[in-house]
């Protein structure tokens, strides 16, 4: 088990923290009973309520499944997991995950333009003034991690458009999981955020209220970073 005892002042989030880690890395794989409240309170130096609420806590991310009076039995986060959880699957032990990695980008390539179509037919006009003072920040931007940045305001925009709830915990899952390594991306997704006559172009469609133009523009500019990173991820797992 590699559980290790925590500092009282982030309990019980420490306590939290590590099972999650655990039973994400497959530490704990699914099926397995989770130790003792005892037990986990003994290993890790914590008071037993702080063990409970932490397990509270996976229970309600659906990541453990607790019964009252007997063993806390792990689940299988890929049936019963979230969103949430993306961040935490991208890097596990602070190695970039290959595999989810890709899985994210092929979301971000197939989501984005709904988001962009529903955002023309939702929002059109409204989205004028900030859509396009978003393009002139990313055009005004010196360096790749500054224009990640204003291109993710500018999506920030779109998805309030879209004016969809599922899409926007969606993106707000994504970027979680995106931002920690927005440096190491820079000189791949220069390719997509240095390309400013198509934020132009997405933005007119959008304004317009041309929600197929806009799904099409979204298609074309997303293409160019998505299949940049694919590319190098393909590369890497060859490497590997």
């Amino acid at each position: 088990m590699a559980l290790q005892p925590v500092a009282r002042r982030s309990v019980p989030d420490a306590v939290f923290e590590q099972i999650l880690a655990d039973v994400v890395s497959g530490e704990f794989a699914p099926g397995d009973p989770l130790p003792s409240e005892r037990r986990l309170a003994e290993v890790l130096g914590v008071s037993r309520p702080a063990v409970r609420e932490a397990l509270q806590r996976v229970a309600a991310a659906g990541l453990v499944e607790v019964r009252q009076g007997d063993t806390t039995t792990v689940r299988d986060y890929r049936r019963h997991g979230g969103l949430d959880l993306l961040p935490r699957l991208l890097s596990p032990g602070g190695e970039i995950d290959l595999s989810v990695a890709r899985s994210i980008l092929e979301a971000r390539l197939h989501v984005g333009p709904k988001v962009a179509e529903l955002a023309a037919e939702r929002a059109g006009a409204r989205l004028a003034e900030p859509l396009r003072a978003a393009v002139d920040a990313l055009e005004a931007a010196d360096d790749s991690v500054a224009r990640q940045r204003h291109a993710l305001l500018f999506w920030e925009h779109v998805v309030d458009g879209a004016d969809s709830i599922a899409f926007r915990l969606m993106f707000n899952s994504l970027r979680a999981a995106y931002e920690p390594a927005i440096a190491v991306l820079g000189p791949v997704m220069d390719a997509e955020v240095t390309r400013i006559a198509a934020y132009r172009s997405l933005t007119e469609a959008i304004v317009a209220g041309d929600g197929p133009e806009a799904r099409r523009l979204a298609e074309d500019l997303l293409g160019a970073g998505t299949y940049g990173l694919l590319t190098v991820i393909r590369q890497l797992e060859e490497s590997q």
